[in-house]
């Protein structure tokens, strides 16, 4: 039976075998990229070395996933631009300090993700297409209550008139909305 291994961390030991086979010793189970991809995505910490040198391959393995998400057809992540200047580095002087810049970056990123959602999110409601937004959910609301039969009603509920406010908003975004394209008429002009 094949040894568990795992480093003194707690890191889970992958071994890459010369037939591009990887081997989890944390499972003793063979793996694919896509569950070392997995692995990464669910904050499972890991290690790949060269099973018959004892080298440790990480960083070449983890670019051949990002090689494989970025050719697999589906929505690439790195900009054309970003990989030209990411390559146009190597060789520069500044290539030393790439590395440590965009792991800073990624973790920065990384912590602030939540926050800045909740800030899109918040800003976006106190504008006006946030008002809009809301507006076509509540026109929405009422156009599928007076389509939609109630239950155990005979006939087709008539719909309600919006309060005054809604009434009032909906006022109030058509004069920002005329306010905002007569700008735009006059600096097209």
């Amino acid at each position: 039976m094949a040894k568990r291994e795992t480093s003194a961390d707690g890191v889970i030991v992958i071994k890459k075998y010369a037939n591009r086979r990887l081997y989890n010793t944390g499972t003793s189970s063979y793996i694919t990229l896509d569950d070392l991809a997995k692995m990464t995505r669910e904050n499972v910490d890991f290690k790949v070395l060269d099973a018959k040198t004892g080298d440790d391959i990480t960083h070449t393995i983890l670019t051949q996933i990002i090689m494989e998400e970025e050719s697999s057809g589906g929505e690439q992540m790195l900009p054309i631009g970003f990989l030209r200047q990411l390559i146009s580095m190597y060789g520069n002087s500044m290539q030393s300090m790439v590395p440590s810049y965009l792991d800073a970056m990624m973790d920065n990123f990384r912590a602030n993700q939540n926050k800045l959602h909740e800030a899109f999110m918040a800003r976006a409601g106190g504008t006006p297409l946030g008002k809009i937004a809301e507006t076509n959910m509540a026109m929405m609301r009422a156009a599928t209550d007076a389509l939609m039969p109630k239950r155990g009603a005979a006939k087709p509920a008539t719909p309600a008139a919006p309060p005054p406010a809604k009434t009032d908003e909906i006022a109030e975004l058509r004069a920002q909305m005329a306010a905002m394209q007569k700008k735009l008429d006059e600096l097209g002009h």
